[in-house]
Formats: structure tokens, C-alpha cells, sequence
């Protein structure tokens, strides 16, 4: 047995399986840039498959209609692309609100003095890429104008990846600011969706998923800590909001808040029932088999993580190797036969994306960062220079995943459509391009700003 593990598996063998195939896997798992390489292998996929000799197969094939029939009265007809966006979309969605409450309650934005600074650079952030947006779309329809919301949305995984990709020359604090900015800009969007890009309204379901998303909160209220009965509850919520009208991925961004995020047992407590059920092993100890309250010390071990640290643990690999890249494979298949790309490219909608995602976030970002610090409300992070605030700002351009989803919510127009995902490629890589050669060359002391 090894020095550094209470027991081997197979999956610690020296088989050739684990040894080649699954440990390097899973190392690339933990590594912070793999997340945002996966979902661009997706996007990348999903180009090449829309645009092949048998390019038409790509949206044949995601609109396929899928019928699931739930009792006498209940059916969800959906499309396989409607069944990601609507529903394994809800899970991406479940670990947003997860690392949300996460930080609200343990990370970086507990402490409003410290969650100042990056609150008021994602203001900046999302106001400015709207208002460009508007600027530039104006007079071209009302449909067009609901895309204001499109180059608001950061994609944490990719731009997470290009500081990755800078390793050290990037400081501790600048990650710090990127990610509680990428949190904080994620709540926004979420609102925005719920707000602006609801659909009809049907009050009788909404009710039913308020009353559902209230049982799962009195649940964790009582103690109640089957996660079995949270799935089936909040399944049940997931559809009443689902037939509400609301956007369905909206109920996991609510369950996600909900997870309680302190352990059952923790500190004193924990130690103090571990302790007693050792104890009592060490004075009768189990002759053969299991301990007899070996099942209770695992319960105390389980209960001694929160639901969340749990929740995050299981969920996080699936949201971000296996879902969003699904999406992405299903969203961002532009098939450019029979488009005019250049045409497509310089749209209003196009330029309106591109430029708020490019301009309106690296400005946005940078000058509500100057005016927080120099009205004394923020601090830069330590050894924080403003280039690399800039630099930081620009990165908060990528946006993709989410970008994608609300085009999806804001058109119905298939060219216009196609204009956003053309200014969501080009906006993106351009402030990805922008953010890395800014970050490449930053400083590490902090600088004022002239």
C-alpha cells in the first residue's frame, strides 16, 4: 500500500488502462485551462460538422423532435437542441447558482467591502456592451434591438483558460478580480433572462414552481438530507417552470441557491461524534465484517462536506466536459453555405455584438474599475497593475456559452441569429486575442492611472 493513500484501486494500479488512459484524464480534469480547451474542440466540431458535404445533417439531426410523455396530461415535446438548451442546460445552470452561493456565502463577495470593486467593473461591464449594442442597431427593427443582452455575458471557462494559459505572469489578485466579476456578471445575465427574455407568462405553473422551489427550502430548513428526494423535488420544480413560460434553466439557478452551503456537522460537533464512535470500537472492537457503526461514522464524514461542496464536486466535471460542450456542439454550428458571410459580419446585429463584447467590455470594465478606486470605494488586488485590469477587462469579452444561449432566447429569425453567432466567433476571439497580449506584457506593481 502506498505511503500517501489509505488504499489502492484499480484506477491506481499500474494497469495500462488507469496508467495511460484514465490518471491522464483525470489530471486534465483538474487542470484550470481543459474546460475552456474542451468547449472550443466543441465549437470547432460543430463548425467542420455544419459546414461538410453532409453539412445538412447538423440541424436535421439537433431538430429532431423527441416526445416524452409523463402520464395522461403531462407531454414535453422538444427538439434534441431544445432538450440541451432547456434542460441539461438547467445543470450548467444548477452549478452557476452552486458557485454563486459559494462565494456569497464563503468566497470572495461575503465581504461587501471586498465584493465593491469587482460589482462595480461587472456593472461597467454589461451596461456599456448594451448600449453599444443599441447604438448600433438602431433603426434596424425591434427583433434585432432584443439582442442588447447577447455581448453582456462573460464565459468564465474560456477566459479562465486564457489566464491559465499566462500562468505567473498573470497575479494571484487580477484571477481573483476576473472571477468574482465573472460571478457577479453571471447574476446579471440570469436576470436579464428571467426579466427580458421570458416568454408567455402562465401564472397557474409559475405558482406551482414557486411552491415547488418553497418545499425543497423548507426541506433544507427541517434537515431533511436525501438527495434523492431533492432530485425527484427539484425535477417536479424544474418542469412547472418549465410549462410557466419562464425559462427553464432559471429553476436550477434557484436550486442552486437553495443548497445549503454550511456541513451538517462541522467543527466540535464533528469531531466530538467521530470521536465517540472510534471509541467505542476501540473498547469492543467488530471480530469480523464491518464495524457496526461503520455505516454512522461514513453518514458523520458525508455530512461533515455542505450539500454544496458536494453538489459542486459531483456536478462540476459533467457541467463542464460534458454539457457545455454539448451545447456548444449543438448552438454553434453556423453552416455559411448560402450565407453571405461578409454581408452576415458587417449586420448591425454582427457589429453590435463584436464591438460590445470587444469594446464595450474592455471600456466598461476598465473605467468603472478607475472610478471605484479613485472614489475610494475599491482597491486594486495586491500587486495588481491597471494594465493588467485592462488586460482582465478585455479577457471578460469571451463571451460564448451564454452569449449563444440568449441569441438563441432573442431571435426568432434565422439570420439574425446567424449575424449574432458571427459576432459572438468574431467579438470573442478578438477580446481574447486583446486580453492576452495586454496580460502577456503587464506589469506587477500597481500603477495610478493618469
Amino acid at each position: 500500500m502506498s505511503g500517501d493513500r489509505l488504499h489502492d484501486t484499480w484506477l491506481t494500479s499500474e494497469r495500462i488502462v488507469p496508467r495511460r488512459i484514465l490518471r491522464p484524464l483525470l489530471r486534465f480534469t483538474h487542470v484550470e485551462a481543459s474546460g475552456g480547451v474542451v468547449l472550443l474542440i466543441a465549437a470547432i466540431l460543430a463548425l467542420i460538422w455544419a459546414n461538410a458535404p453532409f453539412g445538412e445533417s447538423y440541424e436535421r439531426f439537433w431538430e429532431t423532435t423527441v416526445v416524452l410523455d409523463i402520464g395522461e396530461n403531462l407531454k414535453i415535446e422538444e427538439t434534441l437542441r431544445g432538450l440541451v438548451n432547456d434542460g441539461l442546460m438547467t445543470i450548467f445552470f444548477f452549478v452557476v447558482g452552486l458557485e454563486i452561493k459559494r462565494e456569497l456565502v464563503v468566497g470572495e463577495l461575503r465581504d461587501p467591502r471586498r465584493a465593491a470593486l469587482p460589482a462595480i467593473a461587472a456593472l461597467g461591464g454589461v451596461v456599456l456592451p448594451a448600449l453599444i449594442y443599441i447604438i448600433v442597431t438602431a433603426g434596424t427593427g425591434a427583433e434585432a434591438a432584443r439582442g442588447w443582452g447577447i455581448p453582456m455575458a462573460t464565459d468564465i471557462a474560456f477566459a479562465v483558460g486564457v489566464l491559465a494559459l499566462l500562468g505567473s505572469r498573470v497575479t494571484v489578485g487580477a484571477k481573483l478580480f476576473l472571477l468574482a466579476l465573472a460571478i457577479i456578471d453571471d447574476i446579471i445575465a440570469i436576470a436579464v433572462i428571467a426579466i427580458f427574455y421570458t416568454s408567455k407568462l402562465s401564472i397557474p405553473w409559475l405558482t406551482l414552481g414557486i411552491i415547488g422551489l418553497a418545499a425543497v427550502w423548507v426541506a433544507t430548513k427541517v434537515g431533511i438530507r436525501s438527495t434523492g428526494f431533492y432530485v425527484v423535488l427539484g425535477v417536479v420544480s424544474w418542469f412547472f417552470v418549465f410549462e410557466s413560460g419562464v425559462h427553464a434553466t432559471l429553476a436550477g439557478v434557484a436550486l442552486g441557491f437553495l443548497t445549503p452551503a454550511r456541513p451538517w456537522y462541522e467543527g466540535k460537533v464533528y469531531l466530538e461524534r467521530s470521536r465517540n464512535i472510534l471509541e467505542r470500537y476501540e473498547e469492543t472492537p467488530s471480530p469480523a465484517g464491518s464495524p457496526p457503526d461503520a455505516a454512522t461514522l461514513a453518514a458523520i464524514a458525508r455530512e461533515a462536506r455542505s450539500p454544496l461542496e458536494r453538489m459542486m464536486a459531483a456536478l462540476h466535471p459533467w457541467s463542464s466536459f460534458v454539457i457545455v460542450p454539448l451545447f456548444a456542439l449543438a448552438n454553434a454550428g453556423l453552416r455559411f453555405a448560402g450565407i453571405d458571410v461578409v454581408a452576415a459580419a458587417t449586420g448591425a446585429v454582427a457589429v453590435g455584438v463584436a464591438g460590445g463584447l470587444v469594446i464595450g467590455k474592455t471600456l466598461g470594465i476598465t473605467a468603472a474599475t478607475v472610478i471605484a478606486v479613485r472614489s475610494g470605494v475599491g482597491r486594486l488586488p495586491a500587486h495588481t497593475t491597471w494594465r493588467q485590469i485592462v488586460g482582465v477587462a478585455a479577457v471578460a469579452g469571451i463571451g460564448f456559452t451564454v452569449a449563444l444561449f440568449i441569441s438563441d432566447l432573442a431571435f426568432t429569425s434565422t439570420a439574425l441569429t446567424d449575424q449574432a453567432k458571427i459576432g459572438i466567433f468574431i467579438g470573442s476571439t478578438g477580446a481574447g486575442i486583446l486580453g492576452w497580449l495586454l496580460l502577456r506584457s503587464g506589469g506587477s506593481e500597481p500603477e495610478t492611472p493618469g
